[in-house]
């Protein structure tokens, strides 16, 4: 092959790589990010429509090595703050994604491919597909960058959420890119040739635009008449990589004195972020292995025993536990405490734990990583396994931690066992971010519309804040700030939404529906044997070059 024949495939592969990495750049933008720490949302609605283009346009065998490319990079952008907490998490998070992407980019060339006119709304559904089935799910499972979350403060347009979860917002997040994208795949020409192709569907999707911004202004909960549930929200600003007696000292003075402020606002419960006193409690008071550290303890039980409120703090719950040879080693458990007068009344053990930082397989496949893990100072937890629903002052309560909030399946668990509110609390002091601590606040606002309960978030650096029923962000402390924040939350009981119900059924219904199509268009391909002989081929028909 000559060099004068291969200089439009170097262009062509360029001009993909460009168009990849600008619509990564798009998608993290449309999220909290280094230029905005709300995000941009309209960029939502957008952000994909050069990877569609570039789906369309590309040849088939490049299609996994795009779907790699696009993974890392739009990822390294949207979490550039996790290099803030340790390099390593940027050799690990996005290849991660370069595999999902190596799976789903196959799947959306396959909708174009099968459905030259229409595999844009076969596209969308694979997209909300890839989202809960790949992303959401198993042991990687990471929420961060679901389409739908842009939205977070647009408050008429996920209020669907309460019957479709997330996955409906990013439906309709995805759709104009998707729409656009086919339009666009044969470059702007076509599309200024074509653009009556475009009225029909259009129309369709700004009537349904419409409609859920009407159900979106009728479908809210009136809280009026609720019950307001005062709390006070401590947020101490601790380095939560400090560790040793002094560090632990200087915290709990930071609670102390911020609670102790907080009462004069006489809250029904005051709630300590997550690990926000690291001693174990139970296990310095019963075993006291450590003379100075069972002071601490002793120091933070005297306190508690002197408050008229309960208190709910995040600590690590040790536990001796017995292996099968018989011996005890202690287990720890990342946990919710609940004390009333000085008294613990009940226990949460998290039940979902961040891969890699809090759990890693023992197998003997990846020891050589939990090895490297462990030398890296990685504390692991032991997972919980109960729902629990706290109850103080006859409100009750569960208190997902961390990332655990990012999950409707585990939230949702927590109302259908007659939790009232969530009280989250994480420490997010390690992102060092504003933007990836917004990251994560924006999808508890889900979870308040998908049940239509009341959500506060209970944080080490931030988002502390108080999210009504209708996703409606009521009050925020300023992050990476010592403070306090105080405010009620209306409790509302009784009504069950779709969502809590049914949980996550779109997603299985897109999912079944795809899989119809796909069979459906492939059946028809294999009658028209060549139309399907030229895909075989990597060739496209004739009247589009570009394939």
């Amino acid at each position: 092959m000559t060099l004068a024949k291969k200089q439009p495939l170097l262009g062509s592969v360029l001009l993909d790589l460009a168009l990849l990495a600008f619509s990564s750049l798009l998608f993290a933008l449309s999220f909290p990010s280094f230029l905005s720490d709300w995000g941009w949302a309209p960029l939502g609605f957008v952000c994909l429509i050069p990877l569609f283009v570039v789906v369309h346009r590309a040849r088939w065998a490049a299609i996994p090595f795009y779907g790699i490319f696009f993974g890392s990079v739009s990822y390294a952008i949207f979490n550039y703050w996790l290099g803030r907490f340790h390099p390593l998490t940027l050799v690990v998070v996005p290849p991660i994604y370069a595999a999902w992407f190596l799976l789903t980019l196959p799947a959306l060339k396959l909708a174009d491919t099968l459905f030259p006119s229409y595999g844009y709304l076969l596209q969308t559904a694979l997209w909300v597909c890839y989202e809960y089935f790949i992303k959401s799910q198993g042991y990687l499972a990471y929420a961060y960058g679901i389409m739908g979350y842009t939205q977070y403060l647009f408050e008429p347009f996920i209020q669907i959420a309460d019957a479709t979860g997330v996955w409906g917002v990013s439906a309709l997040v995805v759709y104009p890119s998707a729409l656009l994208g086919n339009a666009a795949k044969d470059g702007l020409a076509s599309l200024r040739e074509n653009w009556r192709r475009l009225l029909a569907p259009a129309a369709a999707y700004a009537a349904l635009f419409a409609a859920v911004l009407a159900y979106g202004a009728v479908s809210p909960v009136d809280t009026g008449g609720a019950r307001q549930w005062k709390l006070a929200l401590v947020q101490q600003n601790i380095d939560p990589w400090r560790g040793g007696y002094p560090a632990y000292r200087d915290s709990f003075e930071i609670l102390a004195r911020q609670s102790e402020k907080a009462m004069a606002e006489a809250p029904d419960m005051i709630a300590w972020s997550e690990t926000s006193f690291v001693p174990a409690i139970d296990w310095h008071t019963r075993y006291r292995t450590d003379i100075q550290i069972y002071d601490l303890v002793r120091r933070l039980r005297e306190f508690l025993e002197a408050q008229p409120v309960p208190y709910l703090i995040g600590n690590d719950d040790g536990r001796l536990k017995r292996r099968e040879s018989g011996e005890e080693v202690r287990v720890d458990y990342n946990a919710a405490i609940l004390f009333e007068g000085g008294r613990m009344v009940d226990t949460y053990r998290k039940l979902h734990l961040v891969p890699f930082t809090e759990h890693f397989p023992d197998a003997w496949p990846v020891r050589w990583m939990r090895r490297i893990l462990t030398s890296m100072d990685t504390h692991f937890w032991e997972k919980g396994e109960q729902y629990t629903v706290f109850e103080a002052g006859g409100v009750k309560f569960s208190t997902p931690i961390c990332f655990e909030d990012t999950f409707g399946y585990l939230c949702r668990g927590f109302f259908r066992r007659g939790a009232d509110v969530l009280v989250n609390i994480t420490n997010d002091a390690w992102s060092f971010s504003v933007a990836g601590a917004m990251q994560h606040m924006s999808m508890a606002v889900f979870r308040a519309v998908e049940n239509r309960r009341s959500v506060v978030r209970s944080t080490n650096a931030g988002i502390t804040c108080m999210i009504d029923p209708n996703g409606r962000i009521l009050r925020v402390l300023a992050p990476f700030t010592e403070g306090c924040l105080v405010g009620s939350v209306p409790v509302v009981r009784g009504r069950t939404t779709l969502y809590t119900a049914w949980g996550d059924w779109l997603p299985w219904v897109l999912l079944a529906l795809s899989g119809a199509a796909i069979a459906a268009g492939t059946l028809l391909r294999l009658t028209g044997r060549g139309n399907w002989s030229r895909m075989r081929r990597n060739e496209a028909p004739r009247q589009n070059p570009h394939r």
